[in-house]
């Protein structure tokens, strides 16, 4: 399994140093371009359960076409 752990920056390097003592448990940080990434992906993921939810409604695909 594996988590993601979001952690005051002034509590982090206590958090690995804690972690690294488990022997089951591999830790390393996040790059800032990592990071970047992840916090995208979930917005798209977000939008995109959007419609799902009935909280936006989609337009056609016929009306999308006309806009071309």
């Amino acid at each position: 399994m594996q988590l993601l752990l979001e952690v005051k920056d002034s509590k982090a390097e206590f958090i690995l140093e804690l972690l690294k003592n488990f022997s089951f448990v591999k830790a390393k940080p996040l790059t800032t371009a990592n990071t970047q990434f992840l916090e995208e992906l979930k917005s798209s993921v977000e939008e995109v359960n959007l419609p799902q939810e009935g909280k936006i409604k989609l337009q056609s695909a016929k009306l999308f076409l006309k806009e071309l």
